[in-house]
């Protein structure tokens, strides 16, 4: 075993810089406690509450209607950016249904 000696001020800067890294990753870990995945939303999720097809909810993420988020190829949505569409999809809905192209649930977006 070696044991190597070094001078206490330079062990103390050290260890104040070592805490100083501690409360900073303690910091970094409450700041995310608020994002736990549980509240966000699935694709399957979206399409209910929206009731919109698969097809219809990647067109609204391609053109930017509605925000998103990608962890490891699956994708999620903040319940707040759904619910802001609600108005939107449920217009685009009627329109659709009242000009005879309501193929599908959803369809006309």
């Amino acid at each position: 075993m070696k044991v190597i000696s070094i001078e206490r001020s330079t062990y103390e800067e050290l260890l104040t810089s070592f805490n100083s890294f501690v409360l900073q990753m303690k910091a970094m870990a409450g700041r995310g406690t608020d994002k736990r995945l549980g509240e966000w939303l699935d694709n399957q999720d979206v399409c209910q509450i929206l009731n919109i097809s698969p097809r219809t909810l990647q067109t609204l993420r391609q053109n930017g209607t509605l925000a998103y988020s990608q962890i490891e190829h699956k994708t999620y949505y903040k319940p707040e950016d759904v619910e802001r569409i609600i108005p939107l999809v449920e217009v685009r809905n009627r329109d659709a249904y009242s000009h005879g192209s309501h193929q599908r649930k959803g369809g006309g977006i």
